[in-house]
């Protein structure tokens, strides 16, 4: 037995201790891991100490603190009132964070240069250099608060906003009062928002009518009341609320309505221009007298209800109320100059940082004569023939192949509405898209204007189109089944050659809305606008060549200096389509015209290219079609989507197109259209001739029909006409039996 000791054991072990589950008969551990253990352990005993102790002492603080808050206890009613107050104070805290959480989004509308943004001061000029209108307003440099007349700003403040003095931006008294009010009518009768509020909106904010703007429009009420006087408000509001007839600001609506400045209006004429801040466009005394004069009354009662001013200094305005001026004569492009100034408004945020000029002489490429033809023959047809046909609006845009507007019509009356249809309104174009689907299957190379197509029955899961007359043609050439706007062709194309093709196509050809791919898109029905249509047609006019539809030619400084000319610094164009096929599509929309469903838009002398198209249940009618010099769409409907009693793109917008077109053609160098070279115009016969006048201004008149017989007749003549043009087709071995050739059928308008 050996007795000698174990040197490698740590000084206090036992002699022949070994590691925890260590084999038995495994060698000791060394004197280092026995150090590391008693680390560790040590460590551990410190933690296990630090959180007892810290426990401890944290019970022993509550205990003291409990202990101290027993000498405030307090018993009885108090108690109830400080519990209040404590949740009171809690939910305020929550309640503060959450509002810090919505004003945020407010308060990022605003920036350094929020007064500047609206600065923008825009003189337009027509093509030939003669003023046109204005745009933009400025802020403090046309009439001072101080020369307003009294009564006009007691007017304001007695019926917009009559504690603006002494509110701070929102006026709660002012808001719970209306909500009681439209609470009792069952309806909006009474206005909560301040001046402050309406300002902030017409800074910052759109118009829409949601919970988040009316959020955004009380903290930004509340923003600007602090960094602007009461005063400085109330002189903002005056210049820049939107007051009818294209006139921003008290003194532009004076000197539009009443032909003098605010300074010199009397108290009739005060509290008509204070009552249009409700409803412009309601109210406005050119569009609606009467109603301007009844809201005129409503002012002047709240003068006398509101301590302004006594039913005696009212009488006299009561008695002779205010007389606009005549302004049935003022035919100005109102659409037009809304299209040019958001142009503008674009180039001038690619100008150079830091550049300071506000202020613009814009040159655009508007033809006064040929928007008054357009605003006239849209008038007239809606007048003569809008209540036959049950359409009530209209838009229409003229352009040249290069892309320079030269007229645009965005509704049948500017006053009555601002919502220019021409380039917000997105309607199915119906058969007027079908170019797009036979130019992108052109392009495939697999087809030309003479292929022979089958027009026959073709389902597409359960979803079975029909044509325009539900009947079918049999095997008929490419330009023939065009010219008929025959649907179920279309759609056969459409699934041969890919869908994504021809919305790329569309896309590349200028149409800039949003083409949701279905099976109905090769009939037209994605969405677009008027202006999508035009520039996509000005492909084929221009040769080819891509189009970026533009109003401004150039613009310049006061002084003259030049700022943007187009030519110099628009999009250079580039070729879309190439020239081999721009040959051939050209002659088979030239084809719709002459011989098919566009005859209407035929006009003597001049070869005529374009589409018809109509919707489903005739809630859209279009025309779109060109020549050398100019490209012109047109649109009939409803705002409401309502339905028309069965009106097609070949009845009245055709007409309208051509009559506004004919005119523009009246007097000019004809050019050529690409791919149509220099043909001679087809001669009109007398019918269409009857249906289509020729002087803008009436002096030759169309002969009056019902709008069906005219439909009838106009059906009747192209049918004959068609049919006296083809060749007698004879049963040959190569038919099957009974096959003969298939009466034309009429195609989708």
């Amino acid at each position: 037995m050996n007795d000698t000791p174990n040197t490698d054991a740590p000084e206090g072990a036992p002699e022949g201790t070994t590691p925890e589950g260590a084999p038995e008969g495994s060698p000791p551990p060394s004197k280092g891991r026995w150090r590391l253990r008693n680390v560790l352990l040590a460590i551990d005993s410190w933690i296990d100490s630090t959180i007892y102790s810290g426990g401890v002492g944290l019970r022993s603080t509550w205990d003291s603190f409990v202990a101290f808050t027993e000498r405030f206890n307090v018993q009885g009613p108090a108690r109830w009132g400080i519990s209040l107050a404590s949740e009171g104070m809690t939910w305020g805290t929550v309640g503060a964070v959450l509002m810090l959480a919505l004003a945020v989004p407010a308060f990022r509308e605003t920036s350094d240069d929020w007064l500047k943004r609206a600065e923008l001061s825009v003189t337009f000029l027509d093509r030939y250099g003669n003023t046109i209108g204005e745009r933009g307003i400025r802020h403090n440099d046309t009439v001072p608060l101080e020369e307003f007349p009294d009564h006009l700003i007691k007017a304001v403040l007695a019926t917009e906003d009559r504690r603006f003095y002494d509110h701070f931006g929102i006026d709660i008294p002012g808001t719970f009062r209306a909500v009681l009010s439209n609470a009792r009518a069952g309806g909006v009768v009474q206005g909560g928002s301040s001046i402050t509020q309406q300002l902030a909106k017409n800074l910052f904010l759109s118009n829409e009518r949601t919970l988040e703007r009316k959020i955004k429009e009380a903290f930004l009420a509340l923003w600007l009341e602090f960094h602007l006087t009461k005063n400085q408000i109330l002189k903002l509001y005056l210049d820049r609320a939107y007051m009818g007839g294209g006139a921003f600001g008290v003194d532009a609506a004076s000197q539009y309505y009443f032909g003098k400045s605010a300074r010199d209006v009397n108290l009739a004429e005060a509290a008509m221009l204070a009552g249009l801040f409700k409803a412009p466009s309601k109210f406005a005394p050119h569009v609606n007298l009467p109603a301007a004069r009844g809201r005129a009354s409503v002012v002047l009662d709240n003068l006398v209800d509101a301590g302004f001013m006594t039913e005696g200094q009212v009488f006299g305005a009561r008695r002779n109320p205010a007389t606009p001026i005549d302004r049935k004569q003022d035919d100005l492009p109102e659409y037009y100059l809304d299209f040019a100034f958001d142009q503008v408004k674009r180039i001038v945020d690619t100008l150079p940082k830091g550049y300071a000029e506000r202020s613009f002489i814009v040159r655009t490429a508007l033809d006064p004569n040929i928007q008054k033809a357009a605003d006239t023959a849209i008038r007239d047809s809606l007048k003569q023939f809008g209540k036959d046909y049950g359409a009530s609006q209209s838009a229409m845009v003229v352009m040249e192949p290069n892309g320079a507007v030269r007229a645009m019509v965005g509704g049948r009356d500017y006053g009555e509405s601002q919502f220019n249809r021409a380039t917000d309104a997105l309607r199915q174009p119906g058969s007027s898209f079908k170019p797009y689907v036979y130019t992108a299957a052109l392009m495939t190379g697999k087809y030309k204007p003479n292929t022979i197509v089958v027009d026959g029955p073709i389902c597409i899961g359960n979803w079975c189109p029909q044509n325009y007359g539900r009947s079918y043609a049999g095997r008929i050439p490419l330009i023939t089944a065009l010219t008929r706007s025959l649907n179920t062709v279309a759609v056969k194309l459409a699934e041969a050659i890919g869908r994504g093709r021809i919305v790329n196509l569309a896309h590349a050809m200028g149409v800039k809305s949003e083409l949701k791919i279905t099976r109905a898109l090769p009939l037209g029905a994605a969405e677009v606008t008027v202006l999508d249509q035009a520039t996509g047609y000005a492909v084929f006019a221009s040769g080819g060549m891509s189009v970026d539809p533009h109003a401004v030619i150039e613009m310049r400084t006061p002084a003259g200096d030049p700022v943007w000319s187009f030519a110099q610094n628009g999009p250079k164009p580039h070729q879309v389509i190439p020239p081999d096929i721009i040959a051939m599509i050209n002659p088979m929309l030239n084809s719709v015209v002459e011989n098919g469903t566009g005859r209407r838009a035929m006009i003597p002398g001049t070869k005529v290219s374009g589409k018809t198209g109509t919707t489903n249940a005739y809630r859209d009618a279009w025309f779109v079609g060109f020549t050398g010099n100019y490209v012109g769409a047109i649109w009939f409907g409803n705002d409401d989507y309502a339905p028309t009693r069965k009106m097609t793109g070949g009845t009245l917008p055709a007409m309208t197109w051509q009559k506004v077109m004919a005119f523009a053609h009246q007097g000019i160098e004809l050019k050529p259209t690409p791919g149509l070279g220099n043909q001679p115009a087809p001669v009109l016969d007398g019918a269409v001739a009857q249906a289509t006048p020729l002087d803008i201004q009436g002096v030759q008149r169309p002969v009056t029909l019902t709008p069906a017989s005219a439909e009838r007749l106009m059906a009747l003549s192209a049918r004959l006409r068609e049919a006296a043009t083809q060749p007698v087709r004879r049963p040959t071995a190569a038919m099957e039996p009974g096959q003969l050739a298939a009466t034309p059928a009429v195609g989708s308008n």
